[in-house]
C-alpha cells in the first residue's frame, strides 16, 4: 500500500526554508530552540547503553548529534532534495570529511581548475600526502573531464558557477560521465544555494556548502554541510563523529534562521548583480566582465537552463593590471574589502593576492585569475550607492 506523502514532501522551497526540520519540544515553542549542551543524560544505564550502541535513537554527545544541528541538517536536506545532510564546522571541513569518507590511498579525483584556492591546497598538499591524486580540467570542457577519468577515479568535484569567473558546467552531462565510470559527482553549490540550483535533481550525488556564505547571509558564523544519499552520508557522518569537525549548536541555529529568508535574499542579490554587471560592461575602464547572467557570457544559455538565477558574485578585469585593480579597490568607501562573500553587505577583493593567492602563477593562469581581476560579491545595499562607490575608482582610470 502506497503511503501518503508527508507535508514536507508536498511543500514548496519557500515553505521548506521556514518550516522543515523543526520538531517542537514539550514546551511547544514557535521558534527553533538552541541546545547549547555538550552531552545528554539518560534515565538508566540500559537506556544509555542502547543509545550509545545505536540500538535506540537519541542523542549521545554533541560531537555526534545535537537537536539544533539536526534541525538545520533536515531543513537543508529537504531544500536540496537530498535524503540526508551532515553539518560540519566549515565549508572546508565539509570537503575534507567527504574526501576522508569516500576516498582511500590510490584513488583519484578529477576536479575543475577553477576551484577555491583552499580547495586546491587541500587536494594537492594534504590529500596528496596520503596517496590521493587530483587531476584538474577546464570546468566547462566535458571532453576534458571524460579524458581525465581513469579506473582509479572515484570522485568528480566542481564548483558551478566558479569563483570568481562565473564559469558553468553542464551538471547533468557531468553526472552521466561520473555514472559511466562508477564515480561520485560532488557539486559545490555555495554560490547559488538551493534557491537557485538543485544539483541532486540534475544527477549529482553530493552537494557541498559553505554555510558561512549565503545560507547564513549576514557574515555571522562559520559552518558547512554535505547533502546527498543516506549511504554516502553515513560515511561522512562517521568522519565528523570520529574526527570532530562538528558544527556548534549556536551556529546551526544562525544558519537555520538564515534559511528562512534565503529565497528572498537570493532573488534580490541576483537583481543587484545583474544591474551592476551590465553597468560594468559599459564602463570604459573595464576590459571584461565575468557574470553568467550576461548574454555575452560563454555559458549564459547553459546557466539559464540549469539555474533559476545567476547569483551575486561577479568578476571584472580593469585596464591597467594589478596597480589599477588595487586603486579601484582602495578608492571604495562603502564596499567591504574582504575575501568573504555571501553577505548582505557588498564585498570586494583582489583574488590573485587573497582568495587565490596561494596558487602558483601557473595555477592562476590556468584558472583565469589575472592581476587585473577584481571580484565583487554584490550585496543588498541600494544599487545607486554600490555603483557610486565603484565609480570613484573606475572613473579615475579613464
Amino acid at each position: 500500500m502506497q503511503q501518503d506523502p508527508t507535508p514536507e514532501q508536498e511543500w514548496e522551497l519557500e515553505t521548506l526554508a521556514i518550516r522543515a526540520g523543526h520538531q517542537r519540544t514539550h514546551e511547544q515553542e514557535h521558534g527553533e530552540p538552541i541546545f547549547p549542551t555538550s552531552s545528554f543524560v539518560y534515565g538508566s544505564a540500559a537506556e544509555a547503553a542502547a543509545k550509545f550502541s545505536g540500538e535506540a535513537p537519541g542523542n549521545v554527545y554533541s560531537r555526534f548529534t545535537n537537536p539544533t544541528v539536526r534541525t538545520f541538517e533536515q531543513r537543508l536536506a529537504a531544500m536540496e532534495g537530498g535524503e540526508r545532510c551532515v553539518a560540519t564546522s566549515s565549508g572546508m571541513a565539509a570537503i575534507l570529511a567527504t574526501a576522508l569518507a569516500l576516498l582511500a590511498s590510490g584513488d583519484e579525483i578529477v576536479a575543475s581548475r577553477s576551484l577555491f584556492g583552499s580547495t586546491v591546497s587541500l587536494f594537492d598538499k594534504y590529500l596528496g600526502k596520503f596517496g590521493i591524486t587530483t587531476r584538474y580540467v577546464e570546468l566547462s570542457n566535458l571532453e576534458a573531464w571524460e579524458a581525465a577519468v581513469t579506473p582509479a577515479t572515484k570522485l568528480l568535484f566542481a564548483e558551478t558557477p566558479s569563483n570568481p569567473l562565473s564559469e558553468v558546467v553542464d551538471i547533468a552531462a557531468l553526472a552521466r560521465i561520473a555514472r559511466r565510470h562508477d564515480a561520485w559527482l560532488a557539486i559545490d553549490n555555495c554560490f547559488l544555494t538551493p534557491a537557485l540550483q538543485k544539483p541532486i535533481a540534475l544527477g549529482a550525488d553530493l552537494v557541498i556548502h559553505s554555510a558561512t556564505k549565503y545560507l547564513d547571509g549576514q557574515g555571522r558564523a562559520i559552518g558547512g554541510a554535505v547533502v546527498g544519499r543516506d549511504k554516502e552520508l553515513e560515511e561522512v557522518f562517521g568522519v565528523v563523529r570520529t574526527c570532530g569537525p562538528c558544527l556548534s549548536p549556536f551556529n546551526a541555529w544562525i544558519f537555520t534562521k538564515g534559511l528562512e529568508t534565503l529565497n528572498l535574499r537570493m532573488r534580490a542579490h541576483c537583481e543587484n548583480a545583474r544591474i551592476l554587471a551590465e553597468w560594468l560592461e559599459g564602463h570604459p575602464a573595464v576590459a571584461r566582465v565575468h557574470y553568467s547572467g550576461l548574454a555575452t557570457h560563454p555559458q549564459h544559455e547553459l546557466a539559464s537552463q540549469q539555474q533559476q538565477g545567476y547569483g551575486a558574485v561577479l568578476g571584472f578585469e580593469v585596464k591597467g593590471g594589478r596597480e589599477a585593480a588595487w586603486s579601484v579597490i582602495d578608492a571604495t568607501r562603502m564596499l567591504s574589502i574582504t575575501g568573504n562573500l555571501g553577505d548582505v553587505k557588498t564585498t570586494i577583493t583582489h583574488p590573485g593576492t587573497t582568495t587565490h593567492g596561494r596558487l602558483s602563477e601557473e595555477q592562476k593562469e590556468a584558472a583565469g585569475i589575472s592581476e587585473a581581476l577584481i571580484r565583487v560579491a554584490v550585496g543588498l545595499e541600494a544599487m545607486e550607492d554600490i555603483r557610486a562607490d565603484l565609480a570613484r575608482g573606475l572613473d579615475a582610470l579613464v
